[in-house]
Formats: C-alpha cells, structure tokens, sequence
C-alpha cells in the first residue's frame, strides 16, 4: 500500500474517533511505524504514550478522561471528577480523580494528571455506569455512589463539597433518597451521612429509609 494512501486512511479513521491508539492500525492494516512518520511530518500530535490525535484538535470536554480510560479501562471516574461529569459541583479539579481495586498499582499516564484511591473489592464494583464517548466507555461513579464518596473521603474533598453535591443531586433529582442510603451503607458512612439526609430530604414525602 502506498504510504500517501496508508497515510489517508489513518487521517480518515482519527477524523472518526478522535483519538487513535496504535491498535487501531490493525484494522485498517497500516503498519504502526506510520504513526511515527505521521508525528514526524506534522500530520498527527502524540498527546500521551499510546494516544494521538489531530494537531490542534480542541478535542471533546470529556477527552482527559478519554485519554486515561484507553490507558486503564480498569479505572472508574469518582470523587471530583465524577461530580463534575454529573454537573454536582462548582469545582475544577486540577488531578483526574480514579479508582482501582485495592493493592492496584496507579497506572502510568503522563497526561492528565491523575489522583487515585483504592478501594475495597466488594465496594469497588457497586455503581458503575458505562458512558460511551468518541467510541470510548467510560466508567464513571453514578450521582448516588459518587455522593457518597465524598463523604467518605471529605478530608480529601472537603465536608462543604460532600453537602453541595448531596443538595444539588436532591435539587436536580439525580439521586433518589433510596439510592443515596444504599450507597452510604455500601461505602460504610451512614452515620455519617444520615443527618445531612435527614436535612435535605426531611418531610413526610421524602422519608428517610431504613
């Protein structure tokens, strides 16, 4: 195959994804060394080790997160991170904020910047949701689980970012009374979180559960 027309067909597929990852190239049957040719002539802008795109492409809003799921598909987005992808908070995250199993390893991504926690496995897996973006699941805490997160780890994120979240998910009916006591039992902060529930769901129609 003629290298201008190896060239195209790699040029075809990034404009469809977005993103390419060597493997891709196996589809298409172009050698991977093409990718470096492509770097090296202009054609292609390596963002990470692995991970290439358009020079210049603004790139979707959910690319850093894009970027890590291709690198760890093992890693669910939590904490600040996972209220941002639900719009239940005000902050900007300077770090990715993931989760691995416990005894996992923090993978080895160069960019974004990454903040991982470790948790237990039998909590690990509980609310997962798979979100697909340019052809990528992500797997991002739901607004129940992350609310919940972050009253487990407010000293990481702070008891006022836990409380915004809780009022924000209630006021945007994003997480149900029911789910958010699940989750408070399943990462172990009920008591915790059982009087600021108590606050933003009082009234006979939003019974606290049991």
């Amino acid at each position: 195959m003629p290298p201008h027309t190896q060239a195209q067909r790699v040029l075809d597929l990034v404009s469809r994804k977005g993103m390419l990852r060597p493997g891709d190239l196996d589809n298409i049957e172009v050698p991977r060394v093409v990718l470096t040719r492509m770097v090296d002539a202009g054609l292609l802008e390596k963002i990470d080790r692995g991970i290439y795109r358009l020079p210049n492409d603004p790139g979707s809003e959910h690319e850093s997160l894009i970027a890590i799921a291709t690198r760890a598909p093992q890693a669910v987005f939590c904490l600040l991170t996972a209220l941002q992808f639900h719009e239940l908070t005000t902050q900007l995250p300077r770090e990715v904020w993931i989760a691995m199993p416990r005894g996992s390893h923090a993978p080895r991504i160069e960019f974004p910047p990454i903040k991982m926690i470790q948790v237990a496995e039998d909590a690990y897996s509980a609310g997962i949701e798979v979100i697909e973006r340019d052809g990528v699941p992500l797997r991002v805490y739901c607004a129940a689980r992350t609310v919940a997160d972050c009253f487990k780890h407010r000293n990481k994120v702070g008891l006022d970012v836990a409380l915004e979240a809780l009022k924000d998910a209630r006021a945007q009916r994003k997480a149900s009374a029911d789910d958010l006591w699940r989750y408070a039992k399943i990462c172990r902060v009920a008591n915790v979180m059982r009087p600021y529930l108590e606050l933003v769901f009082r009234g006979p129609e939003s019974a606290m559960p049991t």
